[in-house]
């Protein structure tokens, strides 16, 4: 198998489960509170990790008791941190909220993730096949790890969604967003499928597109698209679904799998990512996907 590189966050989330978002001005009782890992950039690396890839990450924590939550993760979940960056400043926090439907509201502390940089020496570990960024964390970052590994398949997760530093585009190969983060891109409202192909046109980059039960719709420049549709599922919460599809796509890109088969399964991990609460606890393991991917 592959050996996949992320760059990325860490935050420590706070879950509140509501009947409903409030409005403006409103207040609400929450049903209840946990608190799980989180961050994009950990959560695609323990997805990739539970979905069979080799993972290294590189992110940024504070010298407290979430950051050292996040190294007993990491171990746990077999990945290498030994480029892990220690700051002055508190680890990320995210605040989630979730509906009686599923749906969720989050709003980000960055914390640790702002100061993420990446040496001028550094020197990525050998083997890399797919890199993988997210726009959590400083996008000078992503891009320097990017350009020292040409050779490797490097994926951009425009998530949230803010425009791309023209040097983090150049270095990259594949950008994957849902369908709400491409309509701000493309500025404009369109299908999944036809967001992903004008995407594709204008960047000239390959672009995936999720879209939730939908599935997924992969284009390249050249006007070819592929779509996968996921399992049927009953959702708890969408809370870490687009990291699920993130780690497993990684994962499975990496072992040389086909296209088609590779978006079928990410798509699989995607959806079993909704059947249950949280960002980690929800994340699927390799078997699970493998199991479901051929529906």
């Amino acid at each position: 198998m592959g050996n996949i590189l992320v760059i990325g966050s860490y935050n420590r989330d706070t879950v509140l489960t509501l009947a409903r978002f409030p409005e403006a001005g409103e207040t609400l009782t929450a049903a209840g509170m946990a608190h799980f890992h989180g961050g994009k950039g950990s959560n695609q690396a323990v997805a990739a990790a539970r979905a069979g890839g080799q993972v290294s990450l590189i992110a940024a924590i504070g010298d407290d008791a979430p950051g050292e939550a996040a190294c007993a993760l990491w171990a746990e979940e077999g990945i290498d941190a030994a480029a892990l960056q220690q700051m002055g400043a508190s680890t990320g926090a995210a605040m989630i909220l979730v509906d009686a439907a599923g749906e969720n509201q989050i709003i980000i502390i960055p914390g640790a993730n702002a100061e993420l940089s990446l040496p001028a020496d550094f020197a990525p570990p050998a083997g890399i096949t797919v890199a993988l960024a997210q726009l959590e964390t400083p996008q000078a970052a992503s891009a320097a790890l990017f350009r020292a590994l040409p050779a490797a398949r490097r994926i951009l997760n425009v998530a949230p969604a803010a425009p791309i530093l023209p040097e983090l585009l150049a270095a990259t190969d594949m950008l994957v967003l849902n369908e709400t983060e491409a309509a701000i891109l493309a500025q404009r409202e369109a299908l999944p499928a036809a967001l992903a192909l004008s995407l594709a046109a204008e960047t000239m980059r390959e672009v995936i597109v999720t879209a939730g039960a939908a599935g997924a719709f992969w284009a390249r420049p050249d006007g070819v698209v592929i779509a996968a549709t996921p399992p049927r599922i009953t959702v708890a919460d969408t809370t870490g679904a687009g990291d699920a599809f993130l780690g497993a796509f990684a994962a499975f890109i990496a072992e040389g799998l086909t296209p088609e088969k590779t978006l079928r399964l990410a798509v699989t991990a995607g959806a079993l990512a909704c059947t249950q609460p949280g960002a980690v606890p929800s994340l699927p393991f390799r078997a699970a996907i493998l199991a479901l991917g051929d529906h």
